[in-house]
Protein backbone atom coordinates (compact mmCIF):
# COMPACT_ATOMS: atom_id res chain seq x y z
CA UNK A 1 0.00 0.00 0.00
CA UNK A 2 1.71 3.62 -1.14
CA UNK A 3 2.94 5.28 1.87
CA UNK A 4 0.06 8.43 0.96
CA UNK A 5 -2.58 5.99 2.11
CA UNK A 6 -1.79 5.65 5.29
CA UNK A 7 -3.11 9.14 6.74
CA UNK A 8 -6.50 8.77 4.92
CA UNK A 9 -6.38 4.76 6.52
CA UNK A 10 -5.63 6.49 9.63
CA UNK A 11 -8.44 8.93 9.41
CA UNK A 12 -11.18 6.33 8.53
CA UNK A 13 -12.57 5.75 12.42
CA UNK A 14 -13.08 9.07 13.26
CA UNK A 15 -14.71 9.46 9.66
CA UNK A 16 -17.15 6.53 10.42
CA UNK A 17 -17.82 7.64 13.58
CA UNK A 18 -19.28 10.88 12.31
CA UNK A 19 -21.33 9.78 10.19
CA UNK A 20 -22.98 6.56 11.15
CA UNK A 21 -25.87 8.28 12.85
CA UNK A 22 -27.21 9.80 9.91
CA UNK A 23 -29.20 7.42 9.01
CA UNK A 24 -29.58 5.38 12.00
CA UNK A 25 -31.39 7.54 14.25
CA UNK A 26 -34.85 6.45 14.77
CA UNK A 27 -37.08 8.66 12.70
CA UNK A 28 -39.21 11.84 14.39
CA UNK A 29 -42.73 11.58 15.52
CA UNK A 30 -43.29 14.31 12.38
CA UNK A 31 -41.64 12.34 9.79
CA UNK A 32 -43.30 8.84 10.74
CA UNK A 33 -46.63 10.73 10.45
CA UNK A 34 -46.13 11.01 6.34
CA UNK A 35 -45.96 6.99 6.49
CA UNK A 36 -49.34 7.07 7.48
CA UNK A 37 -51.90 5.57 4.96
CA UNK A 38 -48.91 4.86 2.36
CA UNK A 39 -48.68 0.76 1.33
CA UNK A 40 -45.37 -0.98 1.82
CA UNK A 41 -44.84 -4.67 0.95
CA UNK A 42 -42.40 -6.07 3.13
CA UNK A 43 -40.61 -9.77 2.37
CA UNK A 44 -39.22 -11.40 4.83
CA UNK A 45 -41.40 -10.09 7.41
CA UNK A 46 -41.56 -13.48 9.78
CA UNK A 47 -38.35 -12.08 11.87
CA UNK A 48 -35.61 -10.36 12.25
CA UNK A 49 -34.99 -7.04 10.49
CA UNK A 50 -38.19 -7.37 7.74
CA UNK A 51 -40.92 -8.04 11.17
CA UNK A 52 -38.86 -4.76 12.80
CA UNK A 53 -39.16 -1.98 9.76
CA UNK A 54 -43.36 -4.05 9.37
CA UNK A 55 -44.02 -3.43 12.94
CA UNK A 56 -42.31 0.00 12.59
CA UNK A 57 -44.26 1.43 9.43
CA UNK A 58 -47.26 -0.48 11.20
CA UNK A 59 -46.98 1.62 14.01
CA UNK A 60 -46.78 5.22 12.11
CA UNK A 61 -50.50 4.11 9.94
CA UNK A 62 -48.98 2.54 7.08
CA UNK A 63 -50.69 -0.54 5.54
CA UNK A 64 -48.04 -3.02 5.35
CA UNK A 65 -48.11 -6.36 3.31
CA UNK A 66 -46.06 -9.32 4.89
CA UNK A 67 -44.25 -11.96 3.01
CA UNK A 68 -42.90 -15.55 3.99
CA UNK A 69 -42.71 -18.78 3.62
CA UNK A 70 -43.76 -19.12 7.65
CA UNK A 71 -47.59 -17.89 7.27
CA UNK A 72 -47.98 -18.21 11.58
CA UNK A 73 -45.35 -15.59 12.11
CA UNK A 74 -47.01 -13.51 9.49
CA UNK A 75 -50.68 -13.47 11.44
CA UNK A 76 -48.90 -13.55 14.59
CA UNK A 77 -47.13 -9.84 13.54
CA UNK A 78 -50.20 -8.92 11.55
CA UNK A 79 -52.31 -9.01 14.79
CA UNK A 80 -49.40 -6.89 16.46
CA UNK A 81 -49.57 -4.17 13.77
CA UNK A 82 -53.13 -4.07 14.22
CA UNK A 83 -53.09 -3.46 17.77
CA UNK A 84 -50.60 -0.39 17.39
CA UNK A 85 -53.56 1.27 15.09
CA UNK A 86 -52.01 -0.47 12.13
CA UNK A 87 -52.82 -2.19 9.12
CA UNK A 88 -51.61 -5.08 7.91
CA UNK A 89 -52.31 -8.34 5.15
CA UNK A 90 -50.04 -11.55 5.70
CA UNK A 91 -49.47 -13.38 2.25
CA UNK A 92 -47.79 -17.01 2.63
CA UNK A 93 -44.85 -16.17 0.00
CA UNK A 94 -41.91 -18.13 -0.75
CA UNK A 95 -39.55 -15.00 -2.44
CA UNK A 96 -38.02 -17.46 -5.49
CA UNK A 97 -41.51 -18.39 -6.99
CA UNK A 98 -42.62 -16.25 -9.28
CA UNK A 99 -46.30 -17.00 -9.44
CA UNK A 100 -46.55 -16.87 -5.44
CA UNK A 101 -44.53 -13.33 -5.76
CA UNK A 102 -47.03 -12.01 -8.30
CA UNK A 103 -49.59 -12.93 -6.34
CA UNK A 104 -48.14 -11.35 -3.39
CA UNK A 105 -48.37 -7.71 -5.70
CA UNK A 106 -51.95 -8.70 -6.77
CA UNK A 107 -53.34 -8.97 -3.33
CA UNK A 108 -51.35 -5.57 -2.13
CA UNK A 109 -52.85 -4.06 -5.26
CA UNK A 110 -55.91 -5.71 -4.63
CA UNK A 111 -56.34 -4.75 -1.33
CA UNK A 112 -55.16 -1.40 -0.70
CA UNK A 113 -55.23 0.00 -4.35
CA UNK A 114 -51.40 1.11 -4.97
CA UNK A 115 -47.96 0.05 -3.67
CA UNK A 116 -45.88 3.01 -2.43
CA UNK A 117 -42.53 1.09 -0.93
CA UNK A 118 -41.48 -2.39 -1.86
CA UNK A 119 -38.77 -3.29 0.78
CA UNK A 120 -36.90 -6.89 -0.18
CA UNK A 121 -35.77 -8.23 2.54
CA UNK A 122 -35.71 -11.87 2.18
CA UNK A 123 -32.54 -13.68 3.07
CA UNK A 124 -30.88 -16.75 3.84
CA UNK A 125 -27.30 -17.82 5.03
CA UNK A 126 -24.73 -20.83 4.59
CA UNK A 127 -21.87 -20.83 6.23
CA UNK A 128 -18.88 -23.11 5.68
CA UNK A 129 -15.77 -23.94 3.38
CA UNK A 130 -16.96 -23.55 -0.13
CA UNK A 131 -16.75 -27.47 -1.57
CA UNK A 132 -18.11 -28.43 2.21
CA UNK A 133 -21.76 -27.02 1.28
CA UNK A 134 -23.84 -28.96 -0.71
CA UNK A 135 -24.47 -27.75 -4.42
CA UNK A 136 -28.06 -27.88 -3.81
CA UNK A 137 -27.82 -25.34 -0.82
CA UNK A 138 -25.84 -22.94 -2.98
CA UNK A 139 -28.41 -22.74 -5.86
CA UNK A 140 -31.31 -22.28 -2.95
CA UNK A 141 -29.38 -19.40 -1.60
CA UNK A 142 -29.22 -17.90 -4.71
CA UNK A 143 -32.79 -18.42 -5.51
CA UNK A 144 -33.94 -16.78 -2.28
CA UNK A 145 -31.13 -13.77 -2.03
CA UNK A 146 -30.71 -13.12 -5.24
CA UNK A 147 -33.33 -14.50 -7.55
CA UNK A 148 -35.77 -13.46 -5.19
CA UNK A 149 -34.48 -9.37 -5.03
CA UNK A 150 -34.43 -9.59 -9.28
CA UNK A 151 -38.25 -11.15 -9.11
CA UNK A 152 -38.98 -8.16 -6.10
CA UNK A 153 -37.36 -5.55 -8.17
CA UNK A 154 -38.82 -6.51 -11.45
CA UNK A 155 -42.66 -6.72 -10.26
CA UNK A 156 -42.43 -3.59 -8.09
CA UNK A 157 -40.14 -1.71 -11.04
CA UNK A 158 -43.49 -2.10 -12.95
CA UNK A 159 -45.69 -1.25 -10.82
CA UNK A 160 -44.05 1.89 -10.15
CA UNK A 161 -43.36 2.95 -13.83
CA UNK A 162 -47.13 2.27 -14.58
CA UNK A 163 -48.22 4.45 -11.45
CA UNK A 164 -45.36 7.48 -11.58
CA UNK A 165 -43.64 7.12 -8.10
CA UNK A 166 -42.66 4.43 -5.66
CA UNK A 167 -39.82 3.36 -3.56
CA UNK A 168 -37.53 -0.21 -3.93
CA UNK A 169 -34.98 -0.93 -1.04
CA UNK A 170 -33.16 -3.53 -1.32
CA UNK A 171 -31.51 -5.20 1.67
CA UNK A 172 -27.83 -6.20 0.82
CA UNK A 173 -24.97 -6.70 3.19
CA UNK A 174 -21.02 -5.30 3.62
CA UNK A 175 -21.09 -8.49 1.66
CA UNK A 176 -21.97 -6.50 -1.15
CA UNK A 177 -18.68 -5.06 -1.54
CA UNK A 178 -16.04 -7.46 0.67
CA UNK A 179 -15.54 -10.97 -0.25
CA UNK A 180 -16.04 -12.86 2.99
CA UNK A 181 -14.46 -16.56 3.55
CA UNK A 182 -17.09 -19.60 4.25
CA UNK A 183 -20.20 -17.67 2.63
CA UNK A 184 -19.36 -18.71 -0.49
CA UNK A 185 -22.88 -18.18 -2.36
CA UNK A 186 -23.95 -15.38 0.23
CA UNK A 187 -21.46 -12.95 -0.16
CA UNK A 188 -22.07 -13.05 -4.49
CA UNK A 189 -25.51 -12.91 -3.89
CA UNK A 190 -25.53 -9.81 -1.67
CA UNK A 191 -23.01 -8.71 -4.36
CA UNK A 192 -25.49 -8.85 -7.49
CA UNK A 193 -28.12 -7.28 -5.12
CA UNK A 194 -25.66 -3.96 -5.06
CA UNK A 195 -25.19 -4.45 -8.53
CA UNK A 196 -28.42 -4.50 -9.34
CA UNK A 197 -29.65 -1.42 -7.58
CA UNK A 198 -26.84 0.34 -9.34
CA UNK A 199 -28.00 -0.55 -12.98
CA UNK A 200 -31.67 0.10 -11.75
CA UNK A 201 -30.56 3.57 -10.86
CA UNK A 202 -28.58 4.06 -14.06
CA UNK A 203 -31.76 3.43 -15.95
CA UNK A 204 -33.76 5.89 -13.67
CA UNK A 205 -31.26 8.61 -14.63
CA UNK A 206 -31.43 7.90 -18.40
CA UNK A 207 -35.54 7.95 -18.98
CA UNK A 208 -35.80 10.46 -16.02
CA UNK A 209 -37.60 8.41 -13.52
CA UNK A 210 -37.75 11.32 -11.01
CA UNK A 211 -40.33 10.47 -8.92
CA UNK A 212 -38.76 6.22 -8.59
CA UNK A 213 -36.03 5.35 -6.24
CA UNK A 214 -33.97 3.17 -5.72
CA UNK A 215 -31.79 2.05 -2.21
CA UNK A 216 -30.04 -0.95 -1.53
CA UNK A 217 -29.01 -0.94 2.42
CA UNK A 218 -26.08 -2.70 3.33
CA UNK A 219 -25.20 -3.61 7.04
CA UNK A 220 -22.85 -4.98 9.17
CA UNK A 221 -23.76 -8.30 10.82
CA UNK A 222 -26.70 -8.61 12.75
CA UNK A 223 -28.07 -10.54 16.11
CA UNK A 224 -31.57 -11.34 14.24
CA UNK A 225 -32.66 -15.06 13.83
CA UNK A 226 -30.87 -15.39 10.94
CA UNK A 227 -28.39 -17.06 12.70
CA UNK A 228 -30.89 -19.61 14.12
CA UNK A 229 -31.86 -20.15 10.73
CA UNK A 230 -28.42 -20.57 9.54
CA UNK A 231 -27.60 -23.71 7.12
CA UNK A 232 -24.11 -24.54 8.75
CA UNK A 233 -21.30 -27.02 7.33
CA UNK A 234 -18.37 -25.32 9.66
CA UNK A 235 -18.32 -27.88 12.78
CA UNK A 236 -18.78 -25.37 15.07
CA UNK A 237 -22.06 -23.16 15.94
CA UNK A 238 -22.96 -20.19 13.43
CA UNK A 239 -22.31 -16.92 15.87
CA UNK A 240 -20.91 -13.56 14.38
CA UNK A 241 -18.58 -11.30 17.12
CA UNK A 242 -19.20 -7.64 17.44
CA UNK A 243 -22.72 -8.15 15.82
CA UNK A 244 -24.95 -4.82 15.78
CA UNK A 245 -28.67 -4.65 16.97
CA UNK A 246 -31.36 -5.00 13.94
CA UNK A 247 -32.32 -1.44 15.46
CA UNK A 248 -29.91 0.13 13.11
CA UNK A 249 -31.39 -1.05 10.28
CA UNK A 250 -34.42 -0.85 11.23
CA UNK A 251 -34.20 2.53 11.28
CA UNK A 252 -32.32 2.86 7.76
CA UNK A 253 -35.36 1.28 6.27
CA UNK A 254 -37.33 3.81 7.80
CA UNK A 255 -35.88 6.67 6.92
CA UNK A 256 -35.82 5.14 3.10
CA UNK A 257 -38.86 5.36 2.91
CA UNK A 258 -39.02 8.61 3.79
CA UNK A 259 -35.71 10.45 2.31
CA UNK A 260 -34.77 7.49 -0.05
CA UNK A 261 -30.63 7.42 -0.62
CA UNK A 262 -29.12 5.13 -3.42
CA UNK A 263 -26.61 3.15 -1.20
CA UNK A 264 -26.81 3.07 2.83
CA UNK A 265 -24.23 1.73 4.61
CA UNK A 266 -25.42 1.26 8.15
CA UNK A 267 -23.46 1.98 11.19
CA UNK A 268 -19.91 2.52 11.95
CA UNK A 269 -18.60 -1.00 11.69
CA UNK A 270 -19.87 -1.42 7.76
CA UNK A 271 -18.22 2.20 6.92
CA UNK A 272 -15.36 1.47 8.50
CA UNK A 273 -14.85 -2.42 6.28
CA UNK A 274 -16.50 -0.52 3.25
CA UNK A 275 -13.58 2.67 3.77
CA UNK A 276 -10.95 0.22 4.52
CA UNK A 277 -11.36 -2.17 1.82
CA UNK A 278 -11.73 0.93 -0.71
CA UNK A 279 -8.34 2.24 0.59
CA UNK A 280 -5.94 -0.85 1.26
CA UNK A 281 -8.07 -4.01 -0.91
CA UNK A 282 -5.39 -6.79 -0.24
CA UNK A 283 -4.92 -5.92 3.76
CA UNK A 284 -8.63 -5.77 4.50
CA UNK A 285 -9.18 -9.34 2.73
CA UNK A 286 -6.58 -10.78 4.72
CA UNK A 287 -7.63 -9.56 7.96
CA UNK A 288 -11.25 -10.22 7.27
CA UNK A 289 -10.23 -14.06 6.53
CA UNK A 290 -8.27 -13.99 9.88
CA UNK A 291 -10.91 -12.79 11.34
CA UNK A 292 -13.74 -15.11 9.85
CA UNK A 293 -11.67 -18.19 10.83
CA UNK A 294 -10.87 -17.35 14.49
CA UNK A 295 -14.08 -14.82 15.45
CA UNK A 296 -16.77 -16.70 13.83
CA UNK A 297 -15.95 -20.54 13.50
CA UNK A 298 -12.60 -21.55 16.23
CA UNK A 299 -13.81 -20.23 19.14
CA UNK A 300 -17.55 -21.19 19.19
CA UNK A 301 -18.35 -25.15 20.25
CA UNK A 302 -19.12 -28.08 18.14
CA UNK A 303 -22.13 -28.40 16.20
CA UNK A 304 -23.45 -31.03 13.98
CA UNK A 305 -24.19 -30.03 9.87
CA UNK A 306 -27.12 -28.15 8.96
CA UNK A 307 -29.33 -26.89 6.25
CA UNK A 308 -31.30 -24.83 8.39
CA UNK A 309 -33.93 -22.87 6.57
CA UNK A 310 -32.40 -22.63 3.54
CA UNK A 311 -35.14 -25.46 1.91
CA UNK A 312 -37.28 -25.20 4.33
CA UNK A 313 -38.72 -22.72 6.83
CA UNK A 314 -38.00 -23.21 10.43
CA UNK A 315 -40.30 -22.57 13.44
CA UNK A 316 -37.34 -21.25 15.83
CA UNK A 317 -36.75 -17.76 15.91
CA UNK A 318 -39.87 -15.23 15.34
CA UNK A 319 -38.45 -12.18 16.53
CA UNK A 320 -36.42 -9.44 15.78
CA UNK A 321 -33.42 -9.94 17.85
CA UNK A 322 -31.18 -13.49 17.63
CA UNK A 323 -30.06 -15.49 20.60
CA UNK A 324 -26.76 -15.80 19.48
CA UNK A 325 -24.89 -12.05 20.00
Amino acid sequence: MSLRAWPLLLALPAAAVLLSGRTTRPPRPADKARLAGRTFVVTGASSGVGRGAALELGRSGANVVLAARRLDALESLAAEIQRAGGTALAVATDVSDTAQMQHLCEQAIERFGNIDGWINNAGVVTVGRFEDIPLEDHLRLLDINLKGQVIGSYLAMKHFRAQGHGTLINVGSVDSEIPHAYQGAYSPSKAGVLMLGRVLNEELRLTQGRDIHVCTVMPWALDTPLWEHAGNYTGHEARMPTMDGPEKVVNAIIRACLEPIKEIRVGYKAKLAYWGHRVAPSINERLTGIFTEKGEIEMHPPAPATSGSVHEPVDAGQGIQGSRG
